[in-house]
């Protein structure tokens, strides 16, 4: 599992979902989470926060969204060097495999599909958390 104090992004329009996504997150023991309402503001907060030498360690983002939605994110993020191996969950009530294909084409870390419940969110941080730590390893 990501160490306690690695920095959440947590982006969706609603912000409902991401109280659920932050209440969550609380109980698996993560308090360092912040916010953003759309894909725009979300790369604003990514860009700042590396600038900063205070960068996130995850991003858990909502499909879709008005003005950038999570594909164009999790697609900008893959093409800036400084965040292109950024752990990254796309949260979508899409289940139709060409979403599933596009967003594996594009570099998703991997993918939640609306309902889900804390189990769910743990056991794909678990994977996540998993595939670049591993990948990370073998790669230094």
């Amino acid at each position: 599992m990501f160490p306690a104090d690695t920095r959440f992004l947590v982006v969706d329009d609603f912000a409902t979902m991401r109280k659920i996504v932050k209440k969550v997150l609380n109980e698996l023991g993560y308090s360092q989470i912040e916010e953003a309402d759309d894909g725009k503001p979300a790369l604003e907060l990514l860009k700042n926060a590396l600038s900063s030498g205070r960068p996130f360690g995850v991003v858990i983002s909502d499909w879709n969204m008005p003005g950038m939605t999570g594909i164009e994110l999790l697609k900008s993020c893959r093409q800036d060097p400084k965040l292109a191996t950024l752990p990254f969950i796309l949260v979508t009530a899409e289940s139709e495999q060409k979403n599933i294909l596009e967003a594996a084409k594009s570099g998703v870390s991997d993918y939640i599909v609306k309902p889900f419940n804390a189990v769910t969110l743990k056991t794909k941080l678990e994977r996540v958390y998993q595939r670049h730590h591993t990948s990370n390893k073998v790669a230094s």
